[in-house]
């Protein structure tokens, strides 16, 4: 009894430990391929997410209990993650560690090609990403910067940047947030007091819409100009040959 509660005890340590070494190698070598190894997620975020995986394939792959051995490495990443996320609200120090830090790649319309060599960026990466940002003249680009998660923020030149109403003197009207006032056929009352208006003179607004029935409605907002916006529950009419297309 006690031999195999000593051999329980070591493997729950050693799939603790196993996921510790793991988890933190794997995240060095990200840092260390840089940003262009993930788009649209962080280091920390990439990292998790194979650590994810690989609790999942551990279940198939340890031959000492396998499920208890994924249950412990799942346990593992959700710790880490915990304390992680921890680390990264009190310490600037630890966030640019884990997640790098923005690289200025084009300054004053200048390629700044020592970081790019530093990145492993080619001229044609750097180009490609422009493209993706609507941009496919790089003279009309004052500055680029690559982000920690792998994506290029752009700054065109003032005189390539579109016109706003403040630069001819114009104020336009406030617009506001619209509110949502019925969902799926109910109403939300909280909404509706909160432009202080009642069930009773939203049925009468609807009227002009058609609505005589709050069950036939599956969405209706509302804007601070009290302008409306109204979806009708839409009901399925399946027509011959023409099944599966939506």
């Amino acid at each position: 009894m006690i031999k195999k509660m000593n051999d329980l005890i070591f493997l729950i340590l050693k799939s603790l430990g196993f996921t510790f070494i793991i988890y933190f190698v794997t995240l060095l070598l990200c840092r260390i391929l840089g940003s262009k190894l993930v788009s649209q997620m962080t280091s920390f975020d990439f990292v998790l997410g194979i650590m994810m995986g690989s609790a999942a394939v551990n279940s198939t792959t340890f031959e000492e209990n396998p499920a208890l051995s994924a249950f412990v490495m799942l346990v593992g990443i959700s710790i880490i993650t915990l304390l992680i996320d921890l680390a990264h609200l009190k310490s600037i120090r630890f966030r640019k560690f884990i997640d790098a830090e923005p690289v200025i790649i084009i300054e004053n319309g200048k390629i700044q090609n020592e970081k790019m060599k530093k990145l492993r960026l080619t001229v044609e990466d750097l180009m490609m990403m422009l493209r993706r940002n609507g941009y496919f003249n790089i003279s009309d680009v004052q500055n680029a910067i690559l982000e920690s998660d792998g994506q290029l923020s752009v700054q065109i030149k003032p005189e390539k940047q579109p016109l706003t109403p403040s630069d001819i003197n114009l104020t336009p009207p406030y617009i506001g947030l619209a509110r949502d006032l019925i969902i799926d056929g109910k109403i939300l009352d909280n909404n509706l007091s909160y432009i202080n208006k009642d069930e009773r003179w939203l049925k009468k607004q609807l009227l002009s819409y058609g609505v005589h029935d709050l069950a036939d409605v599956f969405y209706v907002g509302i804007d601070p100009s009290f302008n409306f916006y109204v979806s009708k529950r839409q009901k399925l009419n399946v027509e011959p040959g023409k099944q599966g297309l939506e």
